[in-house]
């Protein structure tokens, strides 16, 4: 611990190392201080590149989200797709009080129908109490998995490349086969959106018990040319419908497997998967590990959240992140794919859904991110090596994060 510095972070090209000889003298010189402020944050971010932004309007979607393609994260399979707007969980009813009939007349109209009523993301009560938000990268950054297939990752550190790829090769297998197979990926694989609830307003809030989605006619590639009336024309009403209707037991099923994807899996499967993590955290020294160290400290605090934002389409990012057992960590309402919007529009989306009051602090690899938080005056903490990951939580555990 005496050797490590702190990983560098910057907002623009300026590097700082935070050596545990300086943390020492610190508290020497300031016996009281507790947390640091925001005001805390000058030695270790430039002040020209991040200040306290004042209070905005409350939360509204951009009205300008960029379109131009962002270089891709690291999907291996071609999954650049579509993406649209943001949207919100339910209104909660008010309870009729005045009289049993009332009472029972609210009763009726509970189910669905102002299921998906469209806003900026959600933002429960919860959300004002933040003061800091973390936008994580997820390839790279959390898991290894992108260098695994192409070999990088084994010419960097002198493992076994045959092993290494080999061990990609069958995670990328699982990865879509759980989307193809639980999530739908097969339908949606046109039709991607941004966030999980980016088509609830097209959801009636149909009892889907007993709703049959391979009957349904709905054609998520719109390339067929005989469709029925039952079918409607890809964007129409009747198939937006559909969609969502698939969208909303996307988000059932990972609610209901993200802390036990096992669930989902053949006894068979479930061994694989177990042998084949276990393989890959040998194989990058507890990486995974590593990252879930900050993760979960992150989590353990009640005024900081972790968001995902990732170039992987949204439906396979989400089996990623089962498959890896990171479905605890990041509530479905969480996880952003950039695949179309590019990183950049991704955090005004955040930034609309939280406010401008707290802090964001941005986590990756890659170019992208980097330029997407210097572009919003985001500190960035880049992830380039095992030491970084844990530079960063010893900066966590010593609040100057």
């Amino acid at each position: 611990a005496s050797t490590t510095n702190a990983s560098p972070v910057s907002t623009s090209s300026t590097v700082v190392n935070i050596s545990t000889s300086a943390v020492a003298s610190i508290s020497q010189e300031y016996p009281t201080y507790t947390i640091l402020g925001q005001s805390q944050y000058q030695p270790c971010y430039p002040s020209a590149g991040f200040g306290v932004v004042p209070a905005a309007e409350s939360s509204t979607e951009s009205s300008a989200m960029a379109t131009a393609p962002f270089p891709g994260e690291k999907p291996p399979r071609g999954t650049h797709r579509h993406a649209s707007g943001d949207a919100s969980t339910s209104p909660s009813l008010s309870r009729a009080t005045a009289s049993k009939e009332l009472d029972e007349q609210a009763r009726k109209n509970i189910p669905g129908k102002n299921r998906g009523k469209r806003k900026a993301d959600t933002s429960s009560s919860q959300d004002s109490e933040l003061e800091r938000v973390f936008l994580w990268d997820l390839d790279e950054t959390i898991i290894i998995f992108h260098s695994l297939l192409t070999g990088s990752y084994a010419q960097k550190y002198g493992k076994d490349p045959t092993l290494v790829i080999g061990s990609g090769l069958s995670m990328e297998e699982m990865i879509f086969e759980v989307a193809d197979t639980h999530l739908f990926f097969n339908d949606l694989e046109e039709c991607d959106q941004v966030h999980i609830e980016d088509v609830a307003s097209d959801d009636n809030g149909q009892d889907l018990s007993n709703y049959n989605f391979s009957t349904d006619g709905f054609s998520g590639s719109g390339g067929s040319t005989n469709h029925s009336s039952s079918v409607g024309v890809p964007g129409g009403v009747d198939w937006m419908r559909k969609l969502a209707f698939r969208y909303r037991r996307v988000r059932e099923t990972y609610d209901k497997y993200k802390t036990n994807v096992g669930g989902l899996l053949s006894p068979q499967k479930r061994e694989a998967l177990q042998r084949l993590r276990t393989d890959i955290e040998v194989l990058t020294d507890s990486w995974l590990e590593t990252a879930l160290k900050s993760l979960l400290l992150i989590q353990s605090r009640k005024n900081c959240v972790n968001i995902l934002i990732t170039t992987t389409q949204l439906v396979p990012a989400l089996a990623k992140v089962l498959l890896y057992g990171l479905g605890e960590v990041f509530p479905i309402e969480n996880i952003y794919s950039a695949t179309k919007i590019g990183k950049e529009s991704c955090f005004e989306r955040i930034v609309s859904r939280f406010g401008k009051k707290v802090t964001y602090v941005v986590i990756g690899d890659g170019r992208d991110e980097e330029v997407a938080a210097k572009q919003h005056n985001m500190p960035f903490w880049r992830i380039t090596n095992h030491a970084d990951l844990m530079s960063l939580h010893q900066a966590l555990e010593l609040d100057f994060l």
